[in-house]
C-alpha cells in the first residue's frame, strides 16, 4: 500500500470558460488531516470534486488508494460539500436513518454519539435547525463513515466561533487518523491551524505551496498565516 493516499499527476481542469487547475502535480500522505487554503475561486472545491470523482480532470490523472479516481469509489470516500443537501422535512434523527440506509459503512452507534456531543434534538426538523446546527448535522453526516478519505469543502464557512469550535473538537474527538484521511478546505485558518497536519496553498488553479503544519511553526519560525502570505502574494 502506497504512503499516499491522493495522487495527482500534471492535473488540469477545463471549464467552459474558465480554467479551474493547471498543472496540478501533488501527493497526499495517509492518516493526516490536510488543509486546503487559498482564495475563493482558486480550485480548492475542483480538488476535491476530482478526488471524489465527481468530475474528471481535462488532462493528467487523479489517483486515489492507487486507483483512478471515479464515482466508483463513493463507498470509500465520504463527501461534505458546501452546499446544503439536507431534507428539510426529515427529523435530525430521520436524516440519520436516511443516511444509515444509504451508506452500508455508515456508524450508527457514532452517529448517535456525535449528536448527544453537538446536543442536537434528534425530534426537531432540518428546516427549524439554525445554520449551525444544520453545520454540525451535516458533520455528523460526514464522520459516521467508516470509510479511509474524508473530503469537507468549508464545513466551517458561515458559523459562528462557538458552533465552529465544538466542531474543531468533533473533528479531534472522531476521527480515527490510523484509519482514515481528512481533506478539508477552510477559510478559518487561525482556529484550524492546531489540529491540521499539512497544508496545501492554491492560487489561481496553481499549487503555490504544501508543508507540514509543524514544520512551518518549528523551521520556518510562522504561523499558517504568515506561510499563507508569504506563499499567496
Amino acid at each position: 500500500m502506497s504512503d499516499y493516499i491522493v495522487e495527482f499527476n500534471n492535473v488540469t481542469k477545463e471549464y467552459v470558460r474558465q480554467v479551474a487547475l493547471q498543472n496540478i502535480s501533488l501527493k497526499l500522505p495517509r492518516g493526516k488531516l490536510i488543509g486546503l487554503v487559498g482564495p475563493n475561486g482558486s480550485g480548492k472545491s475542483t480538488i476535491l470534486k476530482l478526488i471524489a470523482g465527481l468530475v474528471r480532470p481535462s488532462r493528467g490523472s487523479v489517483r486515489v488508494n492507487g486507483r483512478q479516481a471515479n464515482r466508483m469509489l463513493a463507498s470509500e470516500i465520504s463527501y461534505l460539500s458546501e452546499l446544503d443537501v439536507l431534507y428539510p422535512f426529515y427529523t435530525v434523527a430521520e436524516t440519520i436513518d436516511f443516511n444509515a440506509g444509504l451508506f452500508r459503512n455508515f456508524d450508527m452507534a457514532k452517529a448517535r454519539e456525535m449528536m448527544s456531543f453537538m446536543q442536537l434534538d434528534p425530534g426537531k426538523k432540518v428546516k427549524d435547525l439554525s445554520k449551525g446546527n444544520r453545520g454540525r448535522l451535516k458533520i455528523i453526516l460526514s464522520l459516521a463513515r467508516q470509510v479511509p478519505l474524508i473530503l469537507m469543502d468549508e464545513p466551517l464557512s458561515g458559523l459562528d466561533p462557538l458552533v465552529r469550535d465544538s466542531i474543531i473538537q468533533s473533528l479531534i474527538s472522531y476521527l480515527d487518523l490510523e484509519q482514515q484521511t481528512v481533506i478539508m478546505t477552510t477559510h478559518e485558518v487561525t482556529e484550524v491551524e492546531p489540529i491540521l497536519d499539512t497544508v496545501v496553498a492554491i492560487q489561481n488553479g496553481q499549487l503555490r505551496g504544501m508543508a507540514e503544519v509543524e514544520e512551518i511553526r518549528m523551521t520556518h519560525g510562522q504561523s499558517l498565516v504568515e506561510w499563507m502570505k508569504h506563499n499567496l502574494a
